[in-house]
């Protein structure tokens, strides 16, 4: 996305795409992110990134595309650092932090929610029990860490063939 900086790759002229079109798209997958649960603003600056040819815009660039402030920037910067969704880094010779999408965002993603279902999935057993597996409740926590369970086998299984889908040619 042009960010106006005179950078190379980011120059509106070298995008040579239609802002606005890229401002509404980034807008309605914020909007369907947030409907899915994400922070509204790190699903904005999300989306941005996303849209961003180089997948990577400086806190000043994201304030000015999406028309937010710093903190803005910077409440959702923390939030999708915390998710390992984007990474910080600098910019050479500037004391400037640049925000970046990691690469093969979506499988890292995935990938990583993997340590959170193993997670659920303990508690959820351990809930099961303590509360007596032939109580409603008991059940339903124990019926829910089997779903869990099942996700994670299958998500290994996706995760693999997507990577292999990568790597075999078209």
């Amino acid at each position: 996305m042009a960010s106006g900086t005179g950078e190379p790759g980011n120059t509106e002229e070298s995008a040579g795409r239609d802002e606005d079109a890229v401002s509404r798209f980034v807008e309605r997958f914020a909007a369907e992110m947030t409907e899915a649960g994400m922070q509204r603003m790190a699903a904005r600056v999300f989306a941005a990134l996303l849209a961003d040819d180089d997948a990577s815009m400086t806190s000043a660039d994201l304030g000015r595309q999406l028309q937010i402030s710093p903190a803005a920037v910077s409440g959702a910067i923390n939030y999708l650092t915390q998710v390992r969704m984007v990474g910080r880094e600098r910019d050479p010779g500037s004391r400037r932090d640049r925000y970046r999408l990691h690469d093969e965002i979506w499988y890292a993603t995935f990938a990583n929610r993997d340590q959170v279902l193993t997670r659920w999935e303990r508690t959820l057993k351990d809930g099961a029990r303590s509360l007596g597996e032939d109580t409603p409740a008991g059940a339903r926590l124990a019926e829910t860490a089997e779903f869990f369970e099942f996700m994670q086998t299958e998500l290994v299984g996706v995760l693999d063939r997507w990577r292999e889908s990568r790597r075999t040619p078209g």
